[in-house]
């Protein structure tokens, strides 16, 4: 069996690379990490129109009927460029609606995603592991609780909130909804603590307690994998590059020895990574046995691997990786976030451990 992209996957991931190299450069990420929000509404809107907010959606609701895989492709490209988008949260509820709703609930919602009338973030850490005095309930049709790190919530008119028992809930974002945005080491993303009281909500009925929102946390994960494996390509990009054209002693440091080895360790650690992250969203797609394991590998290696290509392509780059000039910091804290959003590698491996029973 060969695996591998088809033509049309090569085609829509180099049309959403091209368009973020265009419209998010350096220089735009430097001004949103500043606070400039309206220019991540306006690289939001363009991949809009490009279509990939409706990659997951099933045609019959005025989408695309594409699975994960095509998904993850695009999250790779986004983090390739660490752009401030709201896809990742997009993703997530779209899956959610997908796997608690029932038929009618699909036809009110997902075609208001397809079309941009509802855009939405969503609360799902707390199923992941909660602090203290953290978690959302419900009851009588109101939320009512505290959640942390909710996604991409900046820009939402409509939040998915999984419940403290896994059931997941829709509310509109407003006045019952109180917001405080996250100050953290990667100021690309949206992220900020919701206080719910007594906030209107609407359940999706139709899944078994947990079985959503496990889904969701699987595609974020996914993700979230993608998302490091595009930022670390381009750190190892950025290292190869600038290897070619600094120099000491007049040569190129990339003569030296020891720079050949950092540049070639960091690429025989990504390309197998890369096929693990593509068979992790094919075994989603295809709803493989192996599928929640797979995923849970990929997200914990992921970041593992990020952050060594983090650390090492800032080492090539000497004193000047650390300049603002050079900008590797902001992938190497997209990186870093990654690591922990969604489970750590120490608890995404002890979640692999007990889908197997070994724990």
């Amino acid at each position: 069996m060969e695996f591998g992209l088809s033509d049309d996957q090569r085609m829509f991931q180099a049309s959403i690379r091209g368009y973020l190299e265009n419209t998010s450069p350096l220089d735009t990420v430097r001004k949103v990490a500043d606070g400039d929000t309206e220019l991540g509404k306006t690289i939001t809107s363009g991949l809009s129109e490009l279509g990939v907010g409706q990659i997951l959606i099933p045609e019959v609701h005025e989408g695309l009927g594409l699975g994960l895989l095509d998904a993850a492709l695009i999250q790779e490209e986004i983090g390739a460029s660490v752009a401030p988008t709201d896809y990742l949260a997009t993703t997530l509820a779209i899956v959610g609606i997908k796997a608690a709703g029932t038929d009618a609930e699909k036809a009110t919602w997902l075609p208001k995603i397809a079309s941009g009338e509802v855009r939405m973030g969503v609360s799902i850490t707390e199923y992941v592991g909660a602090r203290e005095d953290a978690g959302v309930l419900e009851s009588g049709g109101k939320l009512n609780g505290k959640s942390l790190f909710a996604m991409e919530t900046g820009n939402a008119t409509h939040v998915l909130v999984a419940a403290a028992n896994g059931n997941l809930y829709i509310a509109e974002l407003g006045e019952a909804v109180q917001r405080e945005p996250h100050l953290i080491i990667d100021r690309t993303r949206d992220l900020a603590e919701l206080v719910f009281t007594n906030a209107r909500s609407t359940g999706l009925t139709s899944n078994d307690i947990g079985t959503a929102a496990d889904r969701m946390v699987e595609a974020g994960r996914l993700m979230l994998a993608a998302d490091t494996l595009g930022a670390a390509q381009t750190m190892l990009n950025k290292a190869v590059e600038y290897a070619k054209e600094r120099k000491q002693f007049n040569r190129v440091i990339g003569s030296f020895q020891s720079i050949k080895h950092l540049c070639a360790e960091m690429a025989a650690h990504l390309e197998p990574a890369r096929a693990l992250v593509w068979h992790a969203a094919h075994a989603l797609d295809e709803n493989m046995d192996e599928a929640s394991v797979m995923v849970c590998l990929a997200k914990a290696h992921l970041s593992e691997v990020g952050t060594f290509i983090a650390k090492t392509s800032t080492e090539v780059h000497g004193g000047m990786g650390f300049t603002d000039l050079v900008g590797l910091h902001y992938w190497f804290k997209r990186i870093g976030a990654n690591r922990q959003l969604l489970g750590s590698p120490e608890k995404v491996r002890e979640d692999a451990a007990k889908l197997q029973g070994w724990a």
